[in-house]
């Protein structure tokens, strides 16, 4: 019997971290740490940090943002289950 982890049942690699990721999490703006900490999937802090940083430097709004990861998480869950069932997810863009 395959043990379970926190990381769940996705198919998102899984690689070694350089650093100490609770530190990059704490690090993070309280907005996306909020986020972060309510996310379905076992995202990155230090790749939510860097969307985050890219996505100010371009102008956009903390709750544009928000809803870029929400987007995001979305059409990767989608992704997944589509994979589990099958069947292909449908685009909506």
């Amino acid at each position: 019997m395959a043990r379970k982890t926190n990381l769940g049942e996705t198919s998102a690699p899984r690689c070694r971290r350089s650093g100490d990721p609770m530190r990059t999490y704490d690090a993070l703006p309280p907005p996306l740490r909020g986020w972060l900490a309510q996310a379905a999937l076992p995202w990155s802090p230090a790749s939510c940090r860097r969307i985050w940083q890219r996505e100010r430097a371009r102008g956009e709004s903390v709750e544009a943002i928000l809803a870029k990861l929400d987007h995001a998480q979305a059409t990767t869950l989608a992704r997944e289950t589509a994979k589990r069932s099958g069947n292909r997810p449908d685009h909506d863009s």
